[in-house]
């Protein structure tokens, strides 16, 4: 009798070790949890991030076992929720382009709750995200370009699987367990797009790490679930997907290179959606080469690849929330600041009388037949009539591209700086880099 879905992961994920992890593999884990942790510290005293904090501590029985990242202790689910909610607000956190997705905020507050509860080591930690990490690109290869365009929020709807099978992986559950913890999992999948711009989208990724402890430590006490949860009849993949046959993704778990380093983890440049960046990468080469200012430029228009727009959702926004999500506002305020940063999404700076102006100015198309391989085009027109253009298809800050740890810390120590925050970041990043040498309770950066 053939395997279901979830036993073909849980056997993978019973069978991968520590001993599996190289330096590269150590260092990218790093990489990715000092990025999500900087974008956390950037977005503490957002809104949405001191609602859901007022929530926390409204909950009986918050026992304190796992940490708050800027100070405080909350209950394991209390505090991965918020740190979570803290972790996305801004959306500077990592992506993953086969994901359409954020990985890193999906994963790393339930394993970081969890770890320091239970004192696990920092090659433990390690070792459990990029089980996650390799989960959750295996399943959006076989069907997130379709369950993204229905409207699925893939960071919660595919992340949650992923963040529950680590957090199973480092509690040492059998196969038995991982694969109840799976069917748990799909029980509190959720997430629509239509929330984005609203705080919903980064309670939505928070609350993947709440849904994912939960099924994982249920799962420890022999809480069952189908084991064919994922791709039965009536399961996760005919509800949420197209009915895409799983077994080719999932018969390549663990075969080398693992995910991490084959598809990585993409280092956000600028703190909104990715779908913007690029044409912001465009735009503002134009702007450097040319000397191009808001006020030269007549209008712009931009050309993607099919599906790459589906993100975008507001046109005329009237908020930093929104203006994550409008490619209108991406390209005046790169045009008018020469740079599109923390600052940017400030509600005032979107309500500039000259940005809303020059919004009606910028138009976006999709072309093509296929979302990969990503590309866009932009032409710029300026007032004398000179039309400026260029095609950007590798992204600074992607996997084929990525930041040098250089460029990773200037972005780590600006998010430190926007939240107030007096964290050593170069300590915390080489320490990160190498996990093995230290357990989670040490790992995590406390304020100078």
């Amino acid at each position: 009798m053939s395997l279901t879905a979830s036993e073909q992961i849980a056997r993978f994920v019973v069978a991968f070790g520590p001993d599996r992890l190289s330096a590269s593999l150590r260092a990218a884990c790093g990489r990715s949890l000092v990025d999500l942790h900087a974008a956390a510290i950037a977005g503490w005293e957002e809104p949405a991030a001191e609602r859901v904090r007022q929530y926390v501590a409204s909950l009986a029985g918050d026992s304190g076992v796992a940490r708050y990242w800027r100070g405080g202790r909350g209950s394991l689910e209390g505090a991965a929720l918020a740190n979570g909610v803290a972790a996305h607000v801004l959306d500077y956190d990592d992506v993953s382009s086969p994901m359409r997705g954020h990985p890193g905020v999906a994963i790393w507050p339930a394993l970081l709750a969890l770890g320091e509860a239970r004192k696990v080591s920092g090659d433990q930690l390690a070792s459990a995200f990029v089980v996650g990490f390799e989960v959750i690109v295996k399943l959006s290869r076989a069907m997130a370009v379709k369950h993204y365009a229905r409207g699925w929020h893939s960071t919660s709807s595919i992340g949650t699987i992923g963040s529950a099978v680590a957090c199973a992986h480092l509690l040492q559950l059998d196969a038995v367990r991982i694969v109840n913890a799976i069917g748990l999992a799909v029980a509190q999948t959720a997430g629509t797009r239509q929330n984005f711009g609203t705080d919903a989208k980064a309670f939505q990724a928070g609350q993947a790490n709440a849904a994912a402890l939960r099924a994982a430590l249920l799962a420890e006490t022999g809480f069952s679930a189908s084991p064919a949860a994922l791709d039965g009849d009536v399961g996760y993949v005919s509800l949420y997907g197209a009915g895409e046959d799983l077994s080719a993704q999932l018969a390549d778990l663990g075969r080398e290179p693992l995910e991490l380093e084959r598809s990585g983890v993409e280092v956000k440049k600028y703190p909104l959606c990715y779908a913007t960046h690029r044409m912001l990468d465009g735009l503002l080469d134009l702007r450097a080469a040319h000397g191009l200012t808001l006020a030269d430029v007549e209008r712009v228009d931009v050309r993607v690849s099919r599906d790459a727009l589906a993100p975008l959702i507001h046109h005329r926004p009237q908020s930093g929330l929104e203006a994550k999500f409008s490619m209108e506002y991406a390209a005046a305020a790169a045009l008018h600041d020469g740079d599109v940063k923390l600052s940017s999404f400030l509600d005032s700076a979107v309500m500039r009388p000259e940005i809303q102006a020059f919004l009606p100015k910028v138009s976006a198309r999709e072309e093509g037949e296929t979302l990969m391989p990503r590309w866009a085009e932009v032409a710029a027109l300026r007032k004398d009539g000179v039309t400026l253009s260029t095609r950007v298809e590798t992204l600074r800050g992607s996997a084929e591209k990525p930041l040098s740890d250089d460029e990773l810390l200037r972005k780590v120590k600006d998010c430190y700086d926007f939240g107030g925050c007096r964290i050593d970041a170069a300590r915390f990043l080489d320490e990160s880099m190498r996990m093995d040498c230290c357990d989670v309770s040490h790992l995590l950066p406390v304020e100078a």
